[in-house]
């Protein structure tokens, strides 16, 4: 029986994006100084008023108000009209160093505190308890789901034509949402509907930016994927208008977004945000990692679908569990592509830190339009390089 299938992606205008642009950004200034910095940072956006909370232990000295208003006049909002203006909105600042009793599991393990430690990777704990997912599958190219996929093109393209000129009258903020028939699982055979919401200068005629929006943002990304857009739905602006948004339209934080950053609902989520977590934090680092074993067991031809979970304790460097689920595409029984993987990947923190070279100040490139299956090349987790070893591996 065909069903839909739904996904959504932000642009870098939204509320939640900018609260996360800021937390990243504030976590790049930090790394860039001092690789080991350790931070939580947390933002909230709303009624003119920035806040920077949370948790950063760091030896580099950031301006950390000039790092928030740099980030928003960068996205476009330089006009309160257009729902903020980072040259002048208040911005507050309110941190605290990371908790001892956090930061003595992750500088010395459960492995070293019991005598267990074998290398140095057992050195380091994780930063926090928790379950981590890693999705892929063979829809597209970069082995994302077709939905998500979709989703986040279109939010680049409407960002690409608003800063380009092309569209001169859009805003920063829009959402995207496409709706997508399968036929079978793994299958999608027909876009049933897209949403395009588009903050817009007042006074814009809503058929003519739908027109517009057909043409320069919709007609080019949908005619990329091998669906049939025969009776298509589009909903622009569904409400009416939409003059009134960004942050003064809603309030923003970090952290809200987590579906749109990984895989739009086609997987399972341990419910951890990203954005402003260096990545000590297995909520990061981990969710990274398992993309990239996950993306493995598929270019390896060892599955269509592949979703790995992992969990850890706080604290300690090794795992305490490892699953692999290839919703019955595997060539060979998932038990076997596990202990392939375990062989394979080292899943303790400081192993993925140094696998992935995640001490960098990547993240700001992460924060909007996913954090998986983009061809950047700073987006370690989306190599592929060990797909023959995995696959020998299996093989025994």
């Amino acid at each position: 029986m065909a069903r839909i299938v739904t996904a959504e992606s932000v642009t870098q205008g939204h509320p939640d994006k900018v609260a996360d642009a800021i937390s990243d950004a504030v976590l790049d200034a930090m790394l860039a100084q001092d690789a080991h910095s350790r931070t939580a940072v947390e933002t909230l956006v709303a009624n003119g008023v920035v806040v920077v909370t949370g948790e950063a232990t760091t030896e580099a000295y950031v301006d950390i108000t000039q790092v928030a208003r740099d980030v928003i006049t960068g996205i476009g909002y330089d006009d309160a009209a257009r729902g903020l203006d980072g040259r002048y909105c208040g911005v507050l600042v309110a941190l605290n160093n990371q908790s001892p009793d956090i930061s003595q599991g992750v500088d010395d393990s459960w492995e070293v505190r019991h005598g267990v430690a074998a290398d140095a990777y057992d050195r380091q704990g994780a930063g926090d308890q928790g379950i981590m997912f890693g999705f892929a599958c063979d829809e597209t190219e970069s082995l994302m789901p077709t939905p998500i996929d979709m989703a986040h093109r279109l939010a680049e393209r409407l960002a690409g034509v608003r800063r380009d000129g092309v569209l001169p009258y859009l805003r920063p903020d829009g959402k995207t949402q496409v709706s997508l028939e399968y036929e079978a699982p793994g299958r999608p055979v027909r876009l049933d509907t897209v949403i395009v919401s588009a903050q817009h200068d007042a006074g814009v005629d809503q058929d003519a930016m739908a027109a517009d929006l057909l043409e320069h943002v919709v007609t080019p990304v949908v005619s990329r994927y091998a669906v049939s857009a025969e009776g298509m739905r589009l909903l622009v602006n569904p409400t009416g208008q939409f003059v009134v948004g960004g942050p003064l339209g809603d309030s923003g934080l970090t952290g809200r977004k987590i579906i749109a950053d990984t895989y739009g609902g086609a997987a399972h989520h341990g419910g951890g945000a990203f954005s402003g977590k260096d990545p000590s934090k297995v909520d990061r680092s981990a969710a990274y990692a398992l993309r990239w074993v996950a993306k493995t067991v598929v270019a390896a031809g060892l599955a269509r679908r592949c979703e790995a979970q992992v969990a850890y304790a706080i604290g300690k460097a090794r795992p305490v569990g490892l699953y692999i689920d290839t919703h019955h595409t595997g060539v060979v029984p998932d038990k076997q592509i596990r202990a392939a993987v375990e062989s394979v990947f080292d899943l303790r923190p400081a192993a993925i830190i140094d696998a992935l070279d995640l001490l960098r100040p990547i993240y700001g490139r992460t924060t909007c339009y996913g954090h998986f299956g983009r061809p950047d090349e700073v987006f370690t987790w989306e190599n592929t390089d060990r797909a023959e070893a995995l696959a020998a591996a299996v093989r025994g």
